[in-house]
């Protein structure tokens, strides 16, 4: 049977399913007192493609208004809307044993929040910037206090100004996401940015800090991102068009004035962003894609000129700039430097061909970034998923700062200001709460400065991490890190939740969670596999999952699952894996896969959907991301690469585990229909008799809930249904 025959023998069984409820539901050992999963209509829609023909029957789930239901989620369609109440009813009928759960976890989880919290201020100029929660808020306040007088010398009690709360922001609204804070160098104004949707398309406003007074109209349809001029008279912002994609530049006057376009990107397929570099003596645009990248810049002193072009792009070729003092800084895989190096050029002549080596590449040491202050450059490295930061004086002297633990997560922070030799870094590992130090770069002395608190009591003793290597089907290790309590047994008996992700070169760190506590102290094992298409262990690591070879990201994952089996770990039909976005096309490859080896999968917002959402251009992210993905609208290669794998074009009849998928109604990102139409397609398709649920926030994006509290009922419910798909809760609901 080729491909196009077995898509219609599917949809034919299926469609043969929907026709009758109860041969829907009987084979699949509903009781009569159980909860009736609702049965989405078919309307079978046949897409030819570069000669290849697929069915979806289930093409109506996407708004064809669906750019304005991101903006006003209210729009959606009735039809549309009433299915996914229904099946938010039916999970929550399904899952209701596991509410009292949901309850303890929550409680469990909010005791190990400290309510009244505050960061650790940076300082920059005459002001020190922090933000702040008071107890029952959701959201931060945003806060500044006047730098202490080292020439005082009796105590001065330092008063704090409030510049932002964001819990007044929220106030009466079911959605309220603060994406950007930014001040003028000169201290005067405040900006801010506010996603009231959670469709990430944002309103910009200028406070005058001195009035209190917000300047001139709101700023509407920006990207979130904003940022002030060095002189303080400017602000600048990117534009999100219709389609949900970044595609302008613009300026205006600080306090309210005309708009000017400053720069405009013509390639769909481009992310666009703006900023300033560390020494404030420049503005840059920074341009790219998946691989490709481009940095122009404006002088400050020219700030109304045309932006410059640093290096035209190149296919293939990635580079971010920034300026030290007396020279660009750029950090590029340019030379076939595949884990990347970082070069210096003349301020004047700032392109390639003046480029100079200033760090070499060394191949399995993965730069991820540089920061600068005037007298050093710091970088963060990767390499066996664990990182360690770099620093390195003007004269080229070097010397690290590392951490000797068999899993950690140690971030670099910068700094606020260019005129300081000291900068901030952080540390954690899946048992130890978050350090965040102050580090003189000139004198190796460092500074703690705050330690997280988990007011319910935490002992790190009390648990183990681990770092074992899975081996891949090709013989590549697979780093798995492995956090549980010293008193869990390493038998096969405990249950695993095994998280991964692999896209993108986006790392899974082995950081410090209180969220998963309420799973390791119930006796879970949890474990993180760091499996190819991330950049875990270097941006090879990366460029071995993508494209043709994505399929590396699945059995990555499945050897990490197999692995854990013969150490212990876990055991097949003992194990719910889970992963987000695109982890979440992660979750319904290995669904389809491998079914036998999970008692339950979580997609959340899960990217599942692939072959068509790839052939939207329409959609966000869609040209931006054919690098990533392959174009299967014009490579007819890519386009059958893409079918072999996409979860929703695979699903087949399989005795599938328990799957729970969520989304967000105004989610931009992965857009709620990809849930929707694989839970739809899902369903009539498992021959196990366990539950397939979705779950639809209708208030919220890709983040979920916007405040702190909210957020974690949305984890404590994933978690329920983990412990529920273990204890098959279902034959009880």
């Amino acid at each position: 049977m080729n491909r196009r025959q077995m898509i219609a023998s599917t949809a034919a069984t299926a469609l043969a399913a929907a026709a009758s409820p109860a041969l829907a539901r009987s084979p699949k050992g509903y009781l009569p007192d159980m909860p009736v999963p609702p049965v989405a209509k078919k309307i079978p829609v046949t897409i030819e493609q570069l000669g290849r023909v697929r069915v979806d029957e289930y093409q109506w789930m996407k708004d064809d208004n669906w750019q304005a239901v991101l903006r006003d989620p209210t729009l959606i369609k009735a039809d549309v809307k009433e299915h996914l109440e229904a099946e938010n009813a039916y999970r929550e009928a399904m899952m209701a044993s596991t509410e009292p759960l949901q309850a303890t976890m929550f409680d469990e989880m909010k005791g190990r929040i400290k309510e009244a919290d505050s960061s650790v201020p940076s300082p920059d100029g005459p002001w020190m910037y922090y933000t702040e929660y008071q107890v029952g808020d959701q959201h931060p306040r945003y806060m500044r206090m006047p730098m202490p007088d080292p020439d005082e010398t009796q105590r001065v009690e330092l008063q704090p100004q409030l510049l932002l709360d964001a819990n007044a922001l929220a106030e009466g609204k079911a959605y309220s996401d603060v994406g950007d804070i930014a001040w003028t160098p000169d201290h005067s104004l405040f900006g801010y940015s506010e996603d009231a949707q959670g469709s990430e398309v944002y309103r910009i406003y200028v406070k005058d800090l001195a009035t209190g007074e917000l300047l001139g109209e709101p700023i509407e349809s920006a990207s979130g991102g904003l940022t002030f001029s060095p002189d303080s008279q400017w602000i600048f912002w990117t534009n999100r068009n219709d389609n949900g994609r970044p595609d302008k530049i613009f300026r205006r006057p600080a306090r309210g004035g005309a708009i000017t376009l400053v720069y405009e990107e013509e390639d769909e397929g481009m992310f666009i962003g703006v900023g300033r570099t560390s020494d404030d003596r420049f503005m840059i645009i920074g341009i790219g894609d998946q691989e490709t990248s481009e940095t122009r810049y404006i002088p400050a002193d020219d700030i109304a000129g045309t932006p410059r072009v640093l290096e035209p792009r190149q296919v293939a070729r990635k580079y971010d700039a920034d300026h030290w003092g007396d020279r660009w800084v750029i950090h590029t895989n340019a030379d076939d430097s595949i884990d990347f190096k970082v070069c210096e050029a003349p301020t004047a002549t700032p392109g390639k061909a003046h480029w100079r080596d200033l760090i070499a590449h060394t191949p399995g040491r993965y730069i991820e970034g540089i920061s600068l202050v005037k007298g050093f450059i710091a970088r963060q490295e990767r390499a066996d998923a664990n990182t360690r930061i770099v620093i390195r004086d003007r004269a080229g002297a070097e010397h690290e700062i590392a951490v000797d633990e068999p899993a950690y997560a140690l971030t670099l922070g910068g700094a606020s200001e260019f005129d300081t030799p000291v900068m901030r870094y952080t540390y954690n590992s899946p048992s130890t709460p978050t350090s965040t130090y102050d580090y003189d770069l000139a004198t190796r002395e460092r500074k703690l400065r705050k330690v997280q608190e988990v007011p319910s009591g935490h002992n790190p003793d009390d648990y183990v991490v681990e770092r074992v290597n899975a081996p891949a089907s090709d013989g590549q290790l697979v780093p798995v890190t492995i956090l549980r309590r010293k008193t869990t047994p390493v038998n096969g008996s405990a249950p695993l939740l095994l998280y991964g992700y692999g896209s993108y070169g986006i790392p899974m760190s082995a950081s410090f969670s209180t969220n998963r506590l309420s799973l390791v102290d119930r006796g879970w094992i949890y474990a993180i596999a760091h499996i190819r298409g991330g950049s875990d262990k270097g941006w090879g690591w990366f460029l071995d999952a993508r494209r043709f070879t994505k399929k590396n990201t699945f059995t990555d994952f499945i050897a990490a699952a197999e692995h854990l089996i013969s150490t212990g770990h876990g055991k097949a039909g003992h194990i719910v894996a889970q992963g987000g976005s695109a982890g979440g096309l992660l979750m319904g490859a290995v669904n389809n896969m491998r079914p036998d080896l999970w008692a339950g999968v979580i997609g959340q917002v899960p990217f599942v959907d692939v072959i068509n959402t790839m052939s939207d251009v329409s959609l966000p992210l869609t040209p931006p991301e054919w690098p990533e993905w392959g174009n299967p609208l014009e490579d007819p290669e890519a386009y059958d690469y893409i079918a072999s794998y996409s979860p929703y074009d695979n699903i087949e009849a399989r005795a599938y585990p328990a799957v729970l998928a969520t989304g967000g109604l105004s989610d931009p990102r992965v857009t709620y229909w990809e849930p929707e139409k694989w839970v739809a397609r899902l369903r009539p398709a498992t021959t196990s008799g366990k539950p397939v649920l979705l779950k639809i926030n209708m208030e919220a994006g890709h983040a979920g809930s916007s405040g702190r509290f909210d957020y974690l009922k949305e984890v404590a419910h994933d978690y329920a249904f983990a412990i529920w798909a273990i204890d098959k809760g279902w034959e009880r609901a």
